[in-house]
């Protein structure tokens, strides 16, 4: 079968997009090889279109540069109504892939949406008033109307069902693959925690965003029963800063509680390398590439039980209830007194790594496509 493929990458500014810009980076260079014959053509904003002249993606993906600023999610997400369907039209793409969570309501007659996530609904503390209210309306539109969509994980597929009534059938679980490699060398350890002050003590990790249903709080709050190590929390500053570093102040341990900002590829790949464990809490997740890039990276994982979480850690964490104060200690402080189980995880860690791949994620999301434009 040959096609036209249209990609819809206007929600990605580079930096700034999470999991899903490495879910986009690692799947969209693997797709022309996933699907022979086809052509690709991507749709991009300013500031990835910046980047792609610089270093292109993959020689046979075609980009269209748009104008729109993808740094700011409420226009951008207007735009797709629009300018996105449009350029598409123009395109005459057989079918447009939007990869990001939204996408045109209208335009090429069969699309295809990557829905990561309804956190949006589950947890209306992620987003702004103005931003939750507009998600509320067109997800529910963008899922009727889409020809097919794709879930990360069949809890998202769950959540698609419950919550906005998308039957099965409509659905393709692909799971994604093992996060991002490393890309460069780790900083030594002593220089790493004199640039970022972290002191002597062992320390557990945590990366993700901080943002309310990460559970940071809940973790910080843990951190008090384990008097003998610290935390750190790398990631770019946001709104609720203040109200964690209030939370440590509150139990004593802002002393051990570690906000780095953001860091470097050198100083993230150190803090793999460094810590202890990850300690990964949070209330949801579409699949939690963190639990995979740590368990890459030989670091024991203590996660939620919970979510996509459960599925895509298997029996390589040890999984707790998020709600629980006490179950987050219990595990975080079972890892950093048993060395023992640490190497055991480890083990174990790699063996699940390796039942991800991209080029399965992009082999799927092909048969997905393939779906959709024999429908």
């Amino acid at each position: 079968m040959t096609a036209h493929i249209g990609l819809n990458l206007l929600y990605l500014a580079p930096g700034d997009t999470g999991g899903m810009e490495t879910y986009a980076r690692a799947l969209v260079p693997r797709l022309p090889a996933a699907f022979p014959g086809a052509r690709f053509t991507a749709f991009a904003g300013r500031e990835l279109t910046e980047e792609w002249r610089r270093a292109p993606w993959h020689p046979d993906i075609r980009l269209v540069a748009l104008p729109v600023a993808s740094s700011t999610r409420i226009v951008r997400t207007a735009a797709e109504q629009t300018i996105v369907a449009a350029a598409a039209l123009r395109a005459r793409v057989d079918l447009l892939h939007s990869l990001g969570n939204t996408g045109p309501l209208s335009g090429p007659r069969r699309r295809v949406v990557t829905m990561h996530d309804l956190i949006f609904l589950r947890h209306s503390d992620t987003t702004t008033n103005v931003l939750a209210r507009g998600l509320a309306l067109l997800v529910p539109a963008v899922a009727r109307t889409a020809t097919r969509l794709i879930a990360d994980s069949t809890a998202t597929a769950a959540d698609l069902d419950e919550l906005l009534g998308v039957p099965a059938a409509k659905v393709d679980v692909v799971p994604l693959g093992p996060g991002a490699p490393p890309a460069v060398a780790p900083m030594p350890e002593a220089q790493l925690r004199a640039e970022l002050g972290l002191g002597d003590l062992p320390f557990v990790l945590s990366v993700s965003a901080r943002r309310p249903h990460k559970n940071l709080a809940r973790l910080i709050e843990a951190m008090a029963r384990l008097p003998e190590a610290a935390l750190v929390l790398p990631g770019y500053p946001g709104p609720y800063d203040e109200e964690l570093r209030e939370i440590a102040r509150r139990h004593g341990v802002d002393d051990r509680v570690h906000q780095c900002g953001w860091v470097g590829e050198a100083q993230l790949e150190g803090l793999y390398a460094a810590a202890t464990c990850l300690a990964f809490p949070s209330l949801a997740e579409g699949f939690g590439l963190p639990v995979l890039e740590a368990m890459a990276r030989d670091l024991p994982v203590a996660c939620s039980g919970v979510s996509a979480m459960p599925e895509v850690a298997g029996d390589a964490a040890l999984l707790f209830d998020p709600e629980s104060v006490d179950a987050i200690a219990g595990a975080v402080g079972h890892l950093l007194d048993d060395p023992a189980l640490r190497s055991r995880l480890i083990e174990r860690g790699r063996a699940r790594v390796a039942e991800f791949s991209w080029d399965r994620t992009a082999a799927e999301t092909v048969a997905s496509y393939r779906r959709a434009l024999g429908s």
